[in-house]
């Protein structure tokens, strides 16, 4: 299978396992980025987006929780301005979340997964997920499973809303409109939560791996008790864990701040690559500020 793109020699081997997981592994179709000190060494993509479609330079494809990375990313840029505060607790700028045992969470809680409230304790309606309003509001009126701050537990749909909503609240705008002005498009990144239809056609479906033979921790105890929060987690989610449905119009179009994002390697690189050079083209380029 043909393997296109550039890979400095130092990376041969990447290029090597790269062909390897689509000639021999099972995979589908990809992309591989990475960036060292700043330069692209390795830029690669093969395989398939779809049936009788070939994976190309600009496919996209669902990223799932690398999402997270950009919505955590997004309170970071508001709190080096000085407009958030991550110490803050969160009714300073979300008043409605403090009920129910939730009035001392921390905006940091919220980034750290300690907020507690890794799932919805009641079912969602059909396409709760691609309401933004509705699941902010039900996250706030919730009683967290645990207090916040004492305990970790991963936030994986929720995580989106929380931080989100922070930043709608004191950015004024929404979470996937504040990426695109503030981040993806100051670095030119083809990356995005919530997809114009009109970038529709780039999107390579989900592919689901096959089960493993030995079930992870979290599935079992799902399955295995329904009264637990790892069945909820899987339980209340409007439908969007169907199957096929991540896949919907609906979907890519939803600021799904936790799983949405749609991008490749290269929007991913991209927008970890001026962190890792200690935030530089976050503070040089005109869009960015690091404090008003």
């Amino acid at each position: 299978m043909t393997v296109h793109g550039t890979c400095d020699p130092r990376f041969s081997q990447v290029r090597e396992e790269f062909e390897a997981n689509l000639a021999h592994r099972g995979e589908v179709g990809a992309s591989v980025c990475v960036i060292v000190d700043g330069e692209v060494a390795v830029d690669l993509w093969g395989g398939q987006a779809a049936p009788g479609r070939p994976w190309a330079s600009d496919t996209i494809g669902h990223v799932w929780s690398c999402t997270k990375g950009a919505t955590a990313l997004c309170a970071h840029v508001l709190a080096s301005r000085g407009d958030l505060d991550l110490d803050a607790p969160v009714v300073r700028y979300w008043p409605e979340y403090g009920v129910r045992g939730k009035g001392g969470t921390l905006v940091r809680h919220l980034l750290s997964h300690q907020a507690g409230l890794p799932a919805l304790r009641e079912p969602l309606p059909p396409g709760a997920f691609y309401d933004w309003k509705l699941m902010a509001g039900r996250l706030a009126e919730q009683e967290p499973y645990w207090e916040p701050g004492t305990r970790h537990g991963y936030h994986a749909l929720t995580f989106g809303y929380l931080v989100g909503e922070v930043v709608r609240r004191v950015s004024g705008r929404s979470l996937g409109t504040f990426f695109r002005e503030e981040v993806a498009e100051p670095l030119g990144l083809d990356f995005w939560l919530g997809l114009p239809e009109e970038q529709e056609g780039r999107v390579a479906p989900t592919v689901p791996a096959d089960p493993p033979q030995a079930p992870a921790s979290f599935y079992l105890r799902a399955f295995g008790d329904p009264a637990s929060v790892q069945a909820a987690v899987l339980a209340h989610e409007g439908g969007y864990m169907a199957a096929g449905e991540s896949d919907s119009r609906a979907a890519h179009a939803a600021e799904i701040g936790a799983v949405g994002g749609i991008t490749n390697a290269r929007g991913l690189a991209g927008m970890y690559r001026p962190l890792s050079l200690g935030g530089g083209d976050l503070v040089t380029r005109s869009t960015w500020r690091s404090c008003r």
